[in-house]
């Protein structure tokens, strides 16, 4: 994976920020986050700006959204017990989908980008996206600044 483009590692970029406490639990034999901590941290935070753009109960019942690929980025290694912040927004809209791009920092450094990739099913099928989502995504769009 190339090196992420450098407004990537900027918190300022991305319009949803949550702070988190890693654990113990989070530790690799080495001392450092292991791959899954960074997943389940980088979830934190789509998961926070899923109930931003629109709480699960506010949605028409036949439309679900689901993953469909994420990739993630190793920076540097993170450290237990020091906390991170998951910085979050959308970096491009589709037709029936939306990649959501984050970073994590923590000590004031990115250790990690996450792109993530959400596809809308509506009554079982891929349909573009209706267009009271597509304002509410794009009210969310991370920029470089």
């Amino acid at each position: 994976m190339p090196k992420p483009e450098s407004w990537r590692l900027n918190a300022a970029s991305y319009p949803v920020h949550l702070d988190l406490q890693t654990r113990f639990q989070d530790m690799d034999i080495n001392g450092h986050l292991n791959n899954v901590a960074f997943a389940a941290l980088f979830e934190s935070g789509r998961v926070l700006l899923n109930r931003e753009v629109r709480p699960l109960g506010e949605r028409p019942a036949n439309e679900r959204t689901m993953v469909a690929a994420v990739e993630i980025n190793y920076l540097a290694e993170g450290n237990f017990p020091d906390p991170v912040k998951i910085a979050t927004g959308i970096g491009r809209l589709g037709t029936s989908s939306w990649t959501i791009v984050q970073a994590m920092f923590q000590n004031g450094r990115a250790i990690a980008t996450c792109d993530t990739v959400v596809v809308c099913r509506t009554d079982g099928q891929a349909k573009p996206l209706r267009a009271e989502m597509v304002a509410e995504l794009e009210e969310k769009l991370a920029k470089a600044v």
